[in-house]
């Protein structure tokens, strides 16, 4: 079985199971594949978060399935996207629910926005319906690492 973080047409994401990426594929073609918030058949397969862990056992490293190149570049990926994110965003640090739910009811304009919330804030933010994700921000290596 593996699992896939899914997203639809209208930006809802989920998860589901398959036997394999085959049986993934079949049942997208064959409408079968749906957003439960929606009910969308436009659904795409989308990054999901890695668990990393290390081997030793061999001549050359490996970090799970993946090679040191493979993980690198995942890790650039990941920095062209933040990036971006933070070029293109305001930080509202702390703020975030505030402002999310202002530009969510017309008090202020829409722009780009990041920052941080609490679980709690998270959850308010969701049951009014306010769209936002979250993503990993890449943290800076030091001497050592």
């Amino acid at each position: 079985m593996i699992v896939f973080d899914l997203c639809c047409e209208h930006n809802h994401i989920f998860e589901a199971w398959f036997k394999d990426r085959e049986s993934f594929e079949e049942q997208k073609k064959k409408g079968l594949v749906v957003c439960p918030v929606c009910g969308s058949k436009e659904v795409r397969k989308i990054l999901s978060p890695v668990a990393i862990k290390r081997h030793s056992d061999s001549s050359e490293e490996k970090i799970g399935h993946k090679t040191n190149d493979d993980i690198k570049a995942y890790e650039a990926l990941l920095k062209t996207v933040y990036q971006y994110i933070k070029k293109n965003t305001e930080d509202v640090g702390a703020d975030f629910a505030k402002e999310a739910l202002k530009m969510h009811y017309g008090v202020k304009e829409p722009r780009g926005i990041r920052g941080v919330t609490t679980p709690e804030e998270e959850k308010i933010l969701k049951e009014e319906g306010v769209s936002f994700f979250k993503f990993p921000v890449p943290t800076k290596k030091t001497k050592g690492n």
